[in-house]
């Protein structure tokens, strides 16, 4: 797909070329140091990139880019950015196998993913965020509902400003803080929304939520998954805590209501 700048109404400009990942800002005669997040795009298609690149970085972002998959993937590890958008069908290497790569790395998994594609079909969609993906956008896409989205997942891996009470439930151990779960001492590796979704239902036990009220809680209200995407994180959560995710002795599915964590068998 090829996008013009020029077709949104903008020229492309050095407006987006931002050399420093701190801005200054004079108060009073005082400087302050501005923390830019930094954002990564893995897209192989460069009007795609310079259209991305030139809306985040109006609002403030510092952005980098890479052009296929496993050079995207070495920049990560070797800079972690603050949030990654990740095509899905790439040279070398594809948005699902990068995906994959980054939620096993305990060093990486909670990196907030948006991820690019141009398949609508909802089944392309449940397998990007059952590989790790947080959220998805469409092509063609809105550069504004882009945006939208990089601030909404961005402001959900904001860590608690206090600090909410460890939960230890027989040998599962939740530690909000550090957004760390371990099993038998072992560190479990989760994305910021998969700890989001388990410390909710587990600081909440034996209590069922619909998949609407999930969201409304997990996501918020600036959301733009669907209730399905509770039914994918929920999966997910099993094969990482549950000894028989098909027989699940916390999460639990209360059919034609929602989820429960149950700690009755703990």
């Amino acid at each position: 797909m090829t996008v013009s700048l020029r077709s949104q109404g903008e020229q492309p400009s050095a407006a987006y070329r931002i050399p420093k990942r701190c801005a200054t800002l004079s108060l009073g005669g005082t400087a302050h140091r501005i923390h830019m997040k930094r954002i990564l795009i893995i897209e192989d298609d460069r009007d795609i990139v310079e259209l991305v690149r030139y809306n985040l970085a109006n609002e403030g972002f510092q952005v980098t880019a890479t052009y296929e998959g496993s050079t995207g993937l070495a920049t990560i590890k070797k800079s972690p950015p603050d949030l990654l958008l990740l095509d899905l069908m790439l040279p070398k290497l594809s948005g699902l196998d990068i995906c994959r790569e980054i939620r096993r790395d305990e060093s990486l998994n909670r990196l907030p993913i948006l991820m690019l594609t141009a398949r609508g079909e909802e089944a392309d969609r449940v397998v990007g965020l059952e590989m790790g993906a947080d959220d998805y956008v469409t092509k063609p896409f809105s550069p504004r509902e882009l945006v939208a989205r990089v601030k909404a997942l961005l402001r959900r891996a904001e860590p608690p400003s206090d600090a909410p009470r460890v939960i230890e439930i027989g040998k599962l151990a939740i530690d909000p803080a550090s957004y760390r779960v371990s099993l038998s001492g072992r560190v479990v590796p989760l994305s910021t929304l998969e700890f989001r979704l388990l410390y909710y239902l587990a600081s909440r036990p034996n209590r069922v939520f619909t998949r609407d009220q999930l969201l409304d809680a997990v996501w918020g209200t600036d959301r733009f998954v669907t209730p399905r995407s509770v039914d994918v994180y929920v999966r997910r959560l099993r094969e990482k805590i549950e000894p028989d995710p098909e027989r699940p002795a916390h999460l639990k599915t209360v059919r034609g209501a929602g989820y429960l964590f149950e700690t009755r068998a703990a």
